[in-house]
């Protein structure tokens, strides 16, 4: 009985401080950090200025809550297409566009690349950091799986991951301003030029998309 109670007090604890990072980040999408006070967040959840501070003890620190909160909901979604039981390189091209759609999502329910809540892209990016490291990880796990299924041939996984992780940050911005659109047909062609390249390399040859690639577009 105890633990039991322990356990749905723990319950609304999670539920409250989640509750109050969301306020946060909406004010700070609608108006911008700067524009925003610890009261206002309090304000704006109902729950008072004690509630508040009993969670966080700045607006720097809820902030931060609110970026960690939003790389969550990226990690969640890349967590779930790394437990499909899929091929390795059809889980990997489906990886590829779950983060570029779930990165720009992310991007837009905050205002846009232009907002003032990512104008510290410095400090987005060190927040960031232990996020990156799981990605990686992600990137081996899958390159390890092509390797013992025979479809890679990758001397070492984990530093090819890296080097993946670092292509698919630089294909960010452009892909979230609408430079590569994957549902146009200029875009798949694109998308299918970076296919071919992360699987064939620079070498002249002939790409052919796995069946189940062709057959969702």
């Amino acid at each position: 009985m105890f633990s039991k109670e322990i356990y749905r007090m723990s319950g609304a604890v999670v539920k409250t401080r989640e509750e109050l990072i969301e306020v946060a980040r909406r004010l700070f999408a609608e108006t911008g950090i700067d524009g925003i006070t610890m009261n206002d967040i309090a304000a704006a959840s109902g729950r008072g200025r004690r509630t508040l501070y009993t969670y966080f003890k700045n607006k720097s620190e809820i902030y931060n809550a609110v970026i960690e909160s939003e790389l969550n909901i990226l990690y969640k979604a890349l967590q779930d297409v790394v437990e499909k039981n899929l091929p390795a390189d059809i889980k990997l091209l489906e990886f590829i566009n779950m983060r570029l759609e779930s990165t720009k999502r992310v991007v837009y329910r905050n205002g846009s690349l232009d907002a003032e809540f990512f104008k510290d892209i410095w400090h987005v990016e060190t927040i960031r950091r232990p996020f990156d490291i799981k990605e990686i990880l992600f990137l081996k796990n899958i390159l390890e799986e092509g390797v013992r299924e025979g479809v890679f041939k990758v001397a070492n996984p984990k530093n090819i991951a890296i080097i993946l992780h670092s292509a698919f940050k630089g294909l960010e911005v452009p892909y979230i301003r609408g430079m590569i659109d994957s549902f146009s047909d200029t875009g798949k062609q694109e998308i299918n030029s970076i296919i071919g390249l992360l699987f064939y390399g620079l070498k002249k040859r002939k790409y052919t998309k796995p069946n189940s690639i062709n057959n969702s577009q």
